[in-house]
């Protein structure tokens, strides 16, 4: 990758009762096109009496994207949908104006030994969306494009590129892009980008201009035409971007909105307990004290 504009290192957050590393937001750069939060769940080795467990929260003005490498979750939401994503499935969830899920280990998974593995993404709606109704979609792994070219596998989890369509029903022109390599290759796709791009490496490692980058890195270009790289065995990488949005960007815990009016409504509501519940859960995570709003 040409011309990086900056080299991040993964950094610890928790989720549930593990930790993941935090990708997006960071200080430098709280955006890459529409996505607004990027995080590394595990690997983490649960044991018998160890499950994930993310009680109720909302959401508002983003769609959230997960996707497993290892292990499996079970979904549900404020829509009535109950569903379990494994590895290489695509769940897609729009809060527009407002949703409420829960993410927790499957029943028959529970007493067993298991690992949890995978990416959880949020992408900001564009402001003529963020208050849409609520959607649900999951997408399986055999209906996402994939193909083979010049020693490389690649996967198109979401968005549209190279020619290729992926299925996940997205609201701005983004691409969320999978690519492995069994031997040494020369990547030069920027030709086929648009906007701002940046490449986190899962496995493997990524040589650029002299320069050798290894996993939990993740790396901004400064421009996405410039995405040239060389990818050397064994390696897996994830290249996301998209068209950046005209209008700033608030978050507040799990609300993104242009408007701080929206995230405050929010908040009220949760408070209030006042969004629609998820069918049967009963307990929820409580809103978190913060004392000022991030921008993007």
């Amino acid at each position: 990758m040409s011309n990086i504009k900056l080299i991040i290192e993964e950094r610890p957050a928790n989720i549930g009762n593990f930790m993941v590393g935090r990708l997006l937001p960071f200080r430098e750069k709280r955006m890459v096109g529409p996505f607004s939060f990027i995080d590394h769940m595990g690997p983490a080795a649960l044991s018998d009496h160890e499950n994930l467990d993310v009680a109720p929260h909302p959401h508002i003005g983003l769609s959230t994207l997960t996707f497993l490498f290892e292990g499996e979750i079970t979904h549900r939401d404020s829509l009535g949908t109950n569903v379990v994503i494994k590895p290489g499935q695509v769940n897609w969830m729009t809060s527009g104006s407002g949703i409420v899920h829960s993410e927790r280990t499957p029943e028959y998974l529970r007493q067993t030994d298991k690992m949890l593995h995978g990416l959880q993404i949020w992408v900001a709606l564009p402001k003529a969306l963020e208050q849409m109704e609520p959607e649900f979609f999951h997408v399986e792994e055999q209906d996402i494009p994939h193909w083979e070219e010049n020693g490389l596998s690649f996967k198109l989890i979401a968005g549209e590129v190279f020619g290729h369509k992926s299925p996940v029903p997205v609201y701005s022109p983004l691409y969320f892009i999978e690519i492995k390599s069994k031997s040494k290759q020369k990547v030069n796709i920027g030709k086929d980008l648009f906007g701002e791009s940046a490449l986190y490496i899962l496995e493997g490692s990524v040589e650029s201009e002299g320069n050798i980058f290894e996993p939990k890195n993740i790396l901004i270009a400064n421009d996405a035409t410039l995405c040239e790289f060389e990818m050397n065995e064994n390696t897996t990488v994830y290249i996301f971007g998209g068209e950046p949005f005209p209008e700033e960007r608030f978050m507040y815990w799990n609300f993104v909105a242009t408007d701080k009016k929206l995230i405050e409504e929010a908040k009220t509501k949760w408070l209030n307990q006042s969004y629609k519940p998820v069918p049967g859960e009963t307990d929820f995570v409580p809103l978190p004290e913060q004392s000022k709003f991030i921008k993007r």
